[in-house]
């Protein structure tokens, strides 16, 4: 009996504690939608979005995902990348919905975009998204996380961005050859006479001779026809 007695509130507790635990495995799991990048970085072109929506129902599967982009993004530059069987990207004003039939009960639905760019000058971008299943019903996870704040209760996809790549500045522009170095045709500058031209004032002299000489013995012809006369 000595035994008997402290092993009764010992059994009380187990039971308790395997009430909570199945209590606690019956509820259904904390479902949500989540989005990656390949590139995640501010003004990052071409980068790959991949969302993964978990299953919530055990009683349908999911057969659409509607997507609200962020302002930066405008629908036209997002285009599909991969999708389940059958599914389909669709454009709607805000965004995109990428939609086929039902999945399998309790299979996530995991689709990817390709975006054109993303937004240079943000840090974090937003994917409010609803969660369509067979049977009709709808997850809204649209809840914008907030710092400080508790985490809501049908939290929205938030993509976290690296800061995107400095732009180098052009160098200043530096002087070219032409523009350093003193041009040859300048007014001051010293001409050297080169053989060519001396060659060429020789030839000058000659010719300069030649008609002096010339033009003497005309002359001296001249002066000898007159005395004979």
């Amino acid at each position: 009996m000595g035994i008997a007695g402290p092993a009764r509130p010992a059994r009380v507790a187990l039971a308790a504690v395997a009430g909570v635990a199945t209590v606690v495995l019956a509820a259904p799991a904390l479902a949500h939608v989540q989005v990656n990048a390949d590139k995640p970085q501010a003004g990052a072109r071409d980068v790959t979005l991949t969302f993964t929506g978990e299953a919530e129902s055990n009683r349908a599967g999911i057969n659409s995902e509607r997507v609200v982009l962020p302002p930066a993004i405008t629908p036209e530059q997002v285009r599909l990348a991969k999708a389940p069987f059958g599914w389909r990207l669709s454009h709607n004003p805000d965004g995109f919905t990428v939609a086929g039939p039902a999945l399998r009960v309790g299979q996530d639905a995991v689709f990817a975009v390709t975006v054109a760019q993303l937004p240079s000058d943000a840090t974090e971008l937003p994917f409010k998204t609803l969660e369509t299943y067979g049977d009709g019903r709808v997850d809204r996870w649209i809840e914008i996380p907030e710092a400080g704040k508790p985490a809501p209760a049908n939290p929205a996809p938030v993509l976290k961005l690296k800061p995107a790549t400095p732009v180098p500045t052009s160098a200043s522009p530096t002087p070219t050859s032409a523009a350093a170095a003193p041009s040859s045709a300048a007014p001051n500058a010293i001409h050297r006479p080169t053989g060519s031209d001396n060659a060429t004032v020789t030839n000058l002299l000659w010719i300069l001779l030649i008609a002096v000489a010339v033009a003497a013995a005309a002359i001296g012809a001249s002066v000898l026809r007159r005395r004979r006369r």
